[in-house]
């Protein structure tokens, strides 16, 4: 049995309450839809400035009618702490741990506005972890970036072995895990940080013009429109599925006190280039009965992007137990019908 199962099992006897800050969001709905069945209390934040209701509607038809009724949802912004510590104390619960994922991602995003990156990264980061400070929370685990590596070459990237941050996005990532670790050594809360590579799966939002790789090409594809790869394609990128990110959270928030206060990679440990990454998509796409006609376009490469990025996971490994379940193949044949029934659904 590996650790993640055998925390899992501990979980189902003896059920927590969790606090899932951006829970309408990507990886906050994957959370929530292995937390409530897992038989877990949760309670939701949300502003839903990049999260949808459509993804809890989804969880809901996902779990069981008693797995819903322990999920507490609260329509806030962390930015405002009221909301913040509104969410620790709802209903009377008690929260044993915080995943707290609710951010503006996207480096082209943080480019184009700095100052909302700023106020919703740092300012309400700081927020969350102040309330839960004040509330005595046991764990608070929070989405960190890979961004962090900034201009640092070396690969695979170690945790201890950082750059110069190369956009808005990354200097508020950084500052994340600085606050984090000052709040550990000052007020003995216990944090920490995952720093999620590529993360990719179900629910992935592939509107907008921030929208991840992955969910924006398989929707170019589906509907046969032209498709462009930043660079000469040989970028590379070590692509994670969220249901390997969502072990990360939960081994993370139940580790024993050698694996709490600590930065950790979430990733696969490996690389893939976008050309790789083009030929999996359509080659998933085409298994879904999607053929996709057209050749890739390419252009210049994009401002703020490292070339490559890959991950040592082995600290986690060691001091967590993780060990991703999934490849990127094995990901995305996974998450392609989702992928085909909801971009078909809503004709994008």
């Amino acid at each position: 049995m590996s650790e993640y199962d055998d925390v899992k099992k501990q979980l189902k006897q003896a059920p927590k309450v969790w606090l899932v800050t951006g829970v309408a969001g990507f990886i906050g709905s994957n959370l929530l839809e292995t937390l409530l069945l897992l038989n877990q209390k949760v309670i939701g934040l949300d502003n839903f400035a990049t999260g949808h209701q459509h993804n809890l509607d989804e969880v809901n038809a996902e779990v069981s009618d008693q797995q819903w009724q322990d999920f507490t949802f609260i329509n806030g912004d962390i930015r405002n702490f009221e909301d913040c510590q509104q969410a620790l104390t709802v209903n009377n619960l008690t929260v044993d741990y915080i995943l707290h994922q609710a951010a503006l991602g996207s480096v082209p995003r943080s480019i184009a506005d700095p100052i909302l990156t700023n106020s919703t990264n740092i300012t309400g980061f700081l927020n969350m972890l102040t309330a839960a400070k004040d509330a005595k929370v046991s764990t608070f685990v929070y989405a960190a970036s890979s961004s962090t590596y900034g201009d640092h070459p070396a690969l695979p990237k170690v945790e201890d072995t950082i750059g110069k941050p190369l956009s808005p996005y990354a200097v508020t990532k950084y500052v994340n895990e600085l606050y984090a670790d000052v709040f550990n050594k000052t007020y003995g809360l216990n944090a920490t940080g995952l720093r999620y590579f590529n993360v990719f799966g179900k629910r992935q939002d592939p509107n907008g013009a921030y929208a991840a790789v992955i969910p924006k090409w398989t929707a170019a594809m589906i509907e046969n429109q032209d498709l462009f790869i930043n660079g000469d394609g040989e970028t590379s990128r070590d692509f994670c599925f969220v249901e390997n990110a969502v072990q990360a959270n939960i081994l993370a928030a139940t580790a024993n006190e050698q694996g709490k206060n600590q930065v950790y990679n979430v990733a696969l440990g490996d690389r893939t280039t976008l050309n790789e990454l083009f030929s999996s998509l359509a080659s998933a796409l085409g298994a879904n009965n999607v053929s996709y006609t057209k050749t890739a376009i390419y252009r210049g490469f994009r401002a703020g992007d490292v070339r490559h990025s890959q991950a040592d996971t082995s600290k986690a490994k060691e001091l967590l137990g993780y060990r991703p379940e999934f490849r990127i193949e094995q990901g995305i044949n996974k998450a392609m019908p989702w992928y085909v029934k909801f971009l078909t659904k809503n004709k994008l």
